[in-house]
């Protein structure tokens, strides 16, 4: 049933995933699962702590995990991590629901990262700058981002990008 359909947010860190998530959920009147902080949940500590004392690909793992457990029928708005996109396994459970794309443009992510590093949710992926490392990471993710999506969704606020959410979903239901 198409109601029961999972709506999942993705794009990079700092995207709004969270803040655009839990108000269209509100507005939908459907639960709202955060990957990132269900993980958090999950691991026990944060997700800097975790890859220091597992590494990335122990953290991938338990991502998909936490990705497949939220993705159950139900119609959940499911803010998805950044990175989720970059194991096909992940791709392939974003294909069961609708999915959207958060676009923001890079100097935003990187005003909004220096704004609110949250080092400990947001660990640094490469070691360089703010702006470099956000160029660097959606260079390569981008087209993952766009090849996963059902649509784009871009906004200057949460209340507009969430009403351009209701807009693009608007033919999936």
């Amino acid at each position: 049933m198409a109601h029961e359909r999972n709506i999942f947010l993705i794009g990079p860190r700092a995207g709004g995933k969270t803040s655009v998530g839990q108000a269209l959920a509100e507005r939908l009147g459907r639960e709202f699962v955060d990957t990132d902080h269900a993980l958090v949940a999950d691991a026990g500590m944060e997700i800097a702590d975790y890859v220091a004392r597992h590494g990335w690909d122990a953290f991938r793992d338990l991502e998909a995990e936490i990705l497949a457990r939220a993705a159950t029928p139900g119609g959940r708005v499911i803010g998805c991590g950044g990175g989720i996109v970059l194991r096909k396994e992940n791709r392939a459970v974003l294909r069961t629901g609708v999915t959207l794309y958060l676009k923001v443009d890079p100097d935003e992510l990187a005003r909004r990262l220096m704004r609110d590093p949250n080092e400990a949710q947001r660990p640094s992926l490469t070691g360089r700058s703010v702006a470099d490392e956000v160029r660097e990471v959606l260079a390569k993710r981008a087209p993952l981002y766009e090849g996963c999506a059902d649509a784009t969704v871009t906004g200057v606020s949460v209340d507009e990008t969430v009403r351009r959410a209701l807009d693009a979903l608007d033919g999936h239901f």
